[in-house]
């Protein structure tokens, strides 16, 4: 069963003050390191921006959505529109430390849902989700309305929320779920590679 990767990279990094996506760590930019880390298991790994110039050097197909500012939604469509696999995981470009290990779990217990989403420390994390072409229409449906929620689309789809990962310990989950937004995180994230 093929897998395809949407990394997205919208958002106007207003906190960070720059674009996050481009911040090197360990002399390679964050989005370089979701791609590798990303690339055993999927047939292919693209990039959602609707500025395509900051990543032309990387190689990788860019596509653009087609409601821009409409946040992390209008993102979805478009990786749902342009993955060539039924299967589309997300990576959000602020996700420097996205393990392949979260994402097979996911892969693992979705049966026959549109989408599994996991849920860690309480939170629900829908950018570091995996879901089937089926959950397009509702995709569409919420952003014709205007309702750019990412839990009042999920409500609409069969969605498998994953809150148990055997075998994954904390020091794996918690760099998985580690979001990078302010120069204070950058930081942190730099500490966390030494």
């Amino acid at each position: 069963m093929g897998v395809s990767a949407a990394i997205l990279a919208g958002g106007k990094s207003s906190r960070m003050g720059t674009n996050k996506s481009l911040l090197l760590l360990d002399g390679k930019s964050v989005i370089e390191r979701i791609s590798n880390s990303l690339q055993d298991m999927c047939n292919e790994c693209f990039i959602i921006a609707n500025d395509q110039k900051p990543y032309e050097q990387l190689g990788m197909p860019i596509y653009q959505d087609d409601h821009p500012g409409q946040g992390p939604l209008a993102g979805l469509e478009a990786a749902l529109i342009h993955a060539k696999s039924d299967l589309v995981l997300l990576a959000a470009c602020d996700m420097p430390f996205a393990d392949p290990a979260v994402y097979r779990l996911l892969l693992d217990q979705l049966g026959g849902a549109d989408a599994a989403v996991p849920v860690y420390a309480g939170r629900m994390h829908p950018l570091s989700g995996l879901y089937r072409k089926t959950a397009l229409p509702a995709v569409q449906s919420c952003l014709e309305q205007g309702n750019l929620r990412m839990k009042s689309f999920l409500n609409l789809i069969q969605t498998k929320e994953l809150s148990h990962f055997p075998e994954l310990g904390p020091d794996i989950l918690d760099k998985h779920f580690f979001n990078m937004n302010t120069p204070e995180e950058y930081e942190a994230a730099k500490r966390i590679l030494t």
